[in-house]
């Protein structure tokens, strides 16, 4: 060997330690320096782009604008200061405030780690170090962590662990209890209370034979449940319609690109845009005229769409279904009672938001879904174990000191350059990590989508806990493992040439100490971590790519119309990738906290400074694609719990190749996982239940608003709300700048007709329109019309917009029992209302009424309306018993005990169901818009 073994230990010990520290400083330099320089030119950018760094001042949804800002270099941070939760709330939404509070829960979580673990064990870490380590066996950052500590004085360390466990459960149990508070607060908002959805229940694992309206109906009805579903709805088989209508949009989207492209300007381009089909990497195939190709693409899926939309048998059942309640308390107390149940083998829940709905997902069977997770788990293995190259790379480069004696180039620029060589040092295997990092959170969505995930929150949840554990046990097990054998090896080939194989498997019992010491000294790679992480969240509120790729785009390529009103608006905030970045950095801070404090400070600064700025892009910039009301709360604080038992973990190795495992020392660091674990059960307990469900008080009972049977009937609300959108979805209408318009005539072939194009993106409007060849509208978008309207953006954004609509049309069609009588206006009462809350309903409650002012408790009723309820009566009252107090709670309204009759199957199996509506009663023609033609056959 070139190196000896004096020579190679010289080098090991004083050069990389010397230079560790400056590649650690070079990085926490220049990440600063660029972070300050980022918010600058953020401050300077944002007064003259206000469409990309404030576009919530324009588009929001109903009255609840952010604050006003100032237009001065800082006045974007006192609006930061004054706005306080409750405003946010009411303006942002529970899933923004949601992710806010756990960004403060985690800095003051690290401020108070930083105090603990900065002025108590660097003090104690640095005393030991100067009096017991020789000055060349450390440095500047060695003498502040646990790597070279032995003896009694650990249990200072220790203790400080017993103190951080304390620390999180306190704060981690007021946070909580906020949650719950705001959780039940947004219950009882005016926003979820007249949502449909929030009355709705969802029914998947639907059995074959009840597979039908009357099918659904009747497995409430045989299981008793307390209160009534005032309407049913299974869902409808759609086959590849949807699939259609992506491939027609996704056409229409490409031939207006080109269509930009060839007319950019105002004026002809050269040549015409040709594509290549087939072939591969830019070789082989046949290339065609672009404009040509998808315009003739287009003309073929409209006419596939119509003809299979004029084909489709709606009537064909799918195995989900849903339900809806007369009122929101009542369809939390069903979904409750049946949550642990499985009525006939289905599963019953809460319905989500349609639009949360992940509709592909829905008819999977269990058989599918196990398979699909079975697979989507291989490919998860499968990344995991590619994910090792990019690892070990990063600990290469993570070891450039290291080995540097064994790679001639690095040790020359090395002794010729050492500064260049701490700054590559520092600053590129953090960067590595975060550039092969970049796509991993779309992996893991698309893995989730395809292992069943029925919601988008739903998938929101998985990619949280695939993202997060996939990053614990790659960035820091696997990364840390590569660097303990990477250095075992090492200390072994050292000796190789210098020692007998026997003194080489003595010196064996040496690689505890290795072991030790490796794991440590990685925590100078994560003091290089945090500030690439602190740039990135400064980088992200500048957003410059942005900017650059807009610039770039327009002067290159052209925008089309559609781009432009999409870029518009303002962006969806990605929670799973923030939820999953925040908790790693909470695990990274955690785990090294009781051995190097100084990672601990690292994530305390990072986390106020992303809180900080969050809140500004929550305020200003990002929207929340659907509120679940802070759904993901629970899973979080779940994972947070796990670090802490992470963290004692890790303190339990270290005691152990410390002090010896044979002392039994590491016991005493064993305690706080079992507080924790205890602390986890009593969570659950206290918090579950009010946190997942609406649990009214006898008050708040008797005051729900009651909805009618009669009007989610009258309206079709349940087949409309929870219909597959493939069904009365309208098609994208190509779109072009109307400056380009009179130039179609060069472009296409043939007579170029003129009319009028209704556009949805529009709200219905009416624009003017060339028809070119095939009868393909082409719709002719003025400057003005470019940026999205605000008010269109607030009835497509508005959680109420269907069920504003649903009780507009019930206004219209003089529906005035839609609601129970005393929410009606003026507080007017019908004959015979005071006498029904005094002594209950009688055996027709469930009937439906012959007239709309008909007192409540009149015996008429229709004849033959619904055959599954003439072998209907009434069934017995379920008392809704409140878990925490074991106590009744009293019904609104009080129901005699019902008996049911036995129904056979073919009751409601073959019959078909009295709501199974033809399609064309199901979506009336409205004028449907198939790219601008009127192709809807109703």
């Amino acid at each position: 060997m070139s190196v000896n073994n004096n020579t190679l230990n010289n080098l090991i010990d004083s050069e990389s330690r010397a230079l560790a520290p400056a590649a650690v400083g070079s990085q926490v330099a220049l990440m600063s320096v660029i972070s300050v320089v980022t918010i600058i030119s953020f401050n300077l950018l944002r007064p003259k782009n206000k469409i990309i760094y404030e576009p919530k001042v324009k588009y929001h949804v109903g009255d609840k604008p952010p604050p006003r800002i100032s237009d001065s270099l800082f006045g974007w941070l006192p609006p930061l200061f004054r706005t306080k939760e409750p405003e946010l709330v009411d303006k942002l939404g529970l899933d923004a405030v949601t992710f806010l509070r756990f960004g403060r829960l985690m800095r003051w979580l690290f401020t108070g780690v930083t105090l603990l673990t900065c002025g108590i064990l660097i003090p104690v870490n640095a005393i030991y170090n100067v009096k017991e380590v020789t000055s060349g066996n450390r440095d500047i950052l060695s003498i502040l962590t646990i790597r070279d500590v032995s003896g009694k004085i650990l249990f200072v360390h220790v203790a400080v662990s017993y103190l951080i466990t304390f620390l999180i459960i306190g704060l981690v149990y007021i946070h909580w209890k906020k949650m719950v508070e705001l959780r039940r607060q947004w219950y009882r908002s005016p926003e979820y209370v007249q949502s449909f959805y929030a009355r709705t229940l969802q029914v998947t694992q639907v059995p074959k034979k009840y597979q039908s309206d009357e099918g659904i109906r009747a497995i409430f009805e045989t299981y008793k449940v307390p209160y009534p579903t005032t309407s049913v709805h299974i869902g409808r088989k759609v086959g590849r319609l949807p699939e259609l209508i992506d491939y027609h949009n996704t056409t229409v989207r490409e031939l207006e690109t080109y269509l930009v492209k060839y007319l950019k300007n105002g004026t002809i381009g050269k040549k015409r845009p040709t594509i290549r089909i087939g072939g591969s990497c830019g070789c082989g195939g046949q290339r065609k005229d672009a404009i040509d190709f998808y315009t003739e693409k287009l003309k073929r899926t409209e006419a596939a769409i119509e003809e299979y939309r004029n084909q489709i048998d709606t009537r064909k059942a799918e195995n989900f279904g849903f339900a809806s309640m007369a009122a929101v308390p009542y369809a939390h107390i069903v979904a409750r009672q049946l949550r642990t149940k499985h009525p006939k083998g289905t599963d019953i829940a809460l319905a989500p938001n349609p639009k949360d709905i992940v509709w592909e997902n829905m008819n999977k069977s269990p058989a599918e879904i196990r398979a699909k997770r079975m697979i989507g788990f291989l490919w998860l293995a499968l990344v995991c174990f590619f994910n090792t190259v990019p690892l070990f790379i990063i600990s290469i480069l993570a070891n450039l000191n290291a080995i540097k004696s064994f790679v001639p180039f690095l040790r020359s620029w090395a002794s010729a350059s050492p500064a260049t060589f701490a700054l590559v040092s520092g600053v590129l295997p953090p960067t590595v990590s975060g550039i092969f990092g970049f796509f991993l959170p779309v992996i893991m969505r698309w893995l989730s989508q395809f292992m069943g995930a029925l919601t988008h929150s739903k998938l929101d949840r998985q990619v949280i806990a695939h993202y997060f554990a996939f990053l614990v046990i790659s960035q820091l097990v696997i990364f840390t493992l590569i660097g303990v054998i990477f250095n075992a090896a090492e200390e072994i080939v050292s000796e190789i040439g210098e020692d007998s194989f026997k003194d080489i498997i003595n010196n064996l019992n040496t690689l505890p100490s290795v072991i030790n010491a490796t794991y440590i000294n990685q925590s100078s790679y994560w003091l290089t971590f945090f500030p690439l992480r602190g740039f990135l969240i400064v980088f992200d509120l500048a957003q410059i790519l942005n900017l650059v790729w807009i610039s770039i785009k327009t002067r290159l390529f052209g925008r089309t119309p559609r781009d432009i009103r999409e870029w518009t608006q303002p962006p969806e905030f990605q929670y799973a990738i923030h939820y999953s970045n925040t908790l790693f950095m909470a695990s990274v801070g955690l785990v090294f906290a009781p051995l190097a404090p100084l990672v601990a400070l690292a994530a305390c600064i990072v986390f106020w400074m992303s809180s900080w700025v969050n809140k500004y892009q929550l305020m200003f910039v990002y929207t929340t694609k659907v509120e679940t009301g802070g759904r993901l709360w629970n899973l979080v604080i779940n994972r947070l719990m796990f670090l802490v038992v992470f963290m004692q973990a890790l303190l339990v190795l270290t005691i152990g190749l410390q002090l010896g495992f044979r002392t039994f020392y590491w016991v005493s660091t064993i305690p706080p996982i079992f507080i924790v674990a205890i602390f986890k059960i009593y969570l659950n307990r206290t918090f579950n239940d009010q946190f997942q469900y609406y649990t009214p008080t006898d008050e708040e009972l008797r005051a729900a608003k009651v909805h009618s049977e009669r009007a989610d009937h009258k309206g079709n609300r349940l087949e409309r709300r929870f219909g597959h959108p493939a069904l009365h979805t309208e098609l994208f209408t190509p779109m072009l700048h109307a400056k380009m318009m009179p130039l179609l005539s060069q472009v296409y072939r043939g007579r170029i007709g003129k009319d009028q194009a209704k556009l949805d993106e529009y709200g219905g409007q009416k624009m003017e329109a060339q028809v070119v060849e095939g009868g393909i509208k082409i719709a002719a978008i003025e400057q003005r019309d470019l940026e999205y309207d605000p008010a269109l953006y607030r009835r497509d954004r508005g959680e109420l917009d269907w069920d504003a609509r649903s009780i507009a049309s019930t206004t219209l069609m003089n529906d005035a029992a839609s609601i129970a009588p005393s929410q009606m206006q003026g507080g007017a009462s019908l004959p015979g209302y005071d006498k029904y809350l005094a002594s209950g309903p009688g055996a027709y409650e469930l009937s439906r009424l012959d007239s709309q002012q008909e007192p409540l408790l009149s015996g008429k009723i229709y004849e033959g309306m619904y055959p599954s309820q003439n072998s209907l009566s009434m069934p017995p009252a379920i008392p809704y018993v409140d878990t925490r107090s074991n106590t009744p709670v009293s019904q609104y309204p009080p129901q005699p005990t019902r008996q049911y009759t036995a129904s056979p199957q073919a009751q409601y199996s073959s019959r078909p169901s009295p709501h199974q509506d033809s399609p064309s009663q199901l979506y009336p023609p409205q004028d449907q818009n198939m790219a601008g033609r009127g192709t809807y056959r109703g």
